[in-house]
């Protein structure tokens, strides 16, 4: 099977779907690697990296998306889908509930469509999981980001001069960015409180060293995947009554909330910004799905009353090498799942490929993608 990894075109994005090293590995299972030019020197690796470990150099996209299998990071443009092959197959972050014409398009040539971020969050898929991959990485940038635009330390120290206390991070969300955000921030010496509306993750807040924030009528609330997935208008009035009371003292606030399927939701206020720190930071990890901050915006820092909005929506390609790494190790993994003596041969009922299968034979399969869409329309 001739499997190609494409340049991501994705305004901002340096990661690509695979590194040397996978290659290397998947030569040895059968595959044949094309990779196309160029498609690995934002994350510092070169084609003759890949040269070196067996690939074979594509000149261009369109002798690229003439495999039978394509890899990516981010979902496959129109174009992309126009040179791809009848029948062939896609692997990547797809998101397909938000692209409508993309789905159209795979199904019109019968593309096979795997999408990585409708991975089933279930241990036996840990290690093809690129969400918490990407978003380890992503919680660990945000509080190196917040710190860099923060006008003061973290930790506690000590001196002839008097003694500086240690910085206040309030962050919103205990997933797995979240949580990497938290041991990050302690691990620099800064006081981390959290709030979340999934009452079972106090304990990892707190075995992270963090204080987790509690409202009443937490343990109502509905969570699907790991997500929540059901937050009631009274809940969100009281966690919006106890963020306005600990956001005044933050020094840095980082926020991860998400609602599958939906956009973010409001949880800082311009109402709460004027009410912050002269000099406090807020780093939106939500801004591409709408943004935790009302005044954040997407891939741009602004500063409002005193208080700096980092609004970066894609902390992992600030990390490139790794984020590489651990992406490639994640898709290849799925790659392995799919696949037996190098051809394609999905199990339809099995767990983690029908939990990732969104687009086959000509037809959107993925029921929840199907659930939304509907919805939409």
């Amino acid at each position: 099977m001739r499997v190609a990894v494409l340049k991501e075109t994705k305004e901002h994005e340096k990661r690509v779907a695979l590194v040397p090293d996978t290659v290397k590995a998947l030569l040895k299972k059968g595959f044949e690697i094309i990779v196309e030019t160029g498609a690995g020197d934002r994350s510092y690796f070169p084609d003759e990296n890949y040269i070196q470990a067996g690939a074979v150099i594509a000149a261009n996209k369109a002798a690229a998306c003439k495999a039978d299998l394509i890899l990516k990071v981010n979902a496959p443009t129109s174009e992309e889908v126009s040179l791809m092959n009848e029948n062939a197959c896609c692997i990547s972050l797809l998101y397909g509930y938000t692209q409508p014409e993309l789905l159209q398009a795979f199904n019109q040539k019968k593309i096979t469509a795997f999408g990585l971020d409708a991975l089933p969050r279930i241990s036996r898929a840990q290690k093809m999981d690129a969400l918490s991959s990407q978003s380890n990485l992503a919680g660990y940038k945000s509080v190196i980001m917040g710190s860099n635009a923060l006008g003061r330390i973290f930790p506690l120290m000590m001196t002839a001069a008097g003694t500086i206390t240690p910085a206040k991070v309030l962050i919103f969300g205990a997933g797995v960015a979240g949580l990497q955000a938290v041991a990050t921030a302690k691990r620099l010496g800064a006081v981390v409180e959290v709030t979340d509306v999934r009452p079972e993750t106090r304990e990892q807040v707190e075995s992270l060293g963090g204080r987790f924030l509690t409202v009443d009528g937490a343990e109502g609330v509905k969570t699907e995947g790991g997500y929540a997935k059901e937050v009631s208008v009274e809940f969100l009035a009281r966690q919006k009554a106890l963020i306005e009371d600990r956001i005044k003292e933050a020094d840095l606030v980082i926020t991860t909330a998400l609602v599958v399927g939906k956009k973010s939701p409001v949880l800082i206020t311009a109402e709460m910004v004027n009410t912050m720190k002269n000099g406090a930071v807020i780093v939106d990890m939500a801004v591409e799905w709408g943004g935790n901050c009302a005044l954040s915006e997407v891939n741009k820092t602004v500063i409002v009353n005193g208080v700096t909005i980092i609004g970066e929506a894609n902390l992992p390609s600030l990390l490139p090498i790794n984020a590489s790494q651990l992406y490639a190790t994640n898709i290849s993994t799925l790659l392995l799942h799919l696949t037996k003596d190098g051809a394609l041969a999905p199990d339809l009922e099995e767990e983690i490929t029908k939990g990732c299968l969104i687009t086959y034979d000509g037809e959107t399969v993925h029921a929840f993608t199907k659930q939304i869409l509907q919805k939409n329309n």
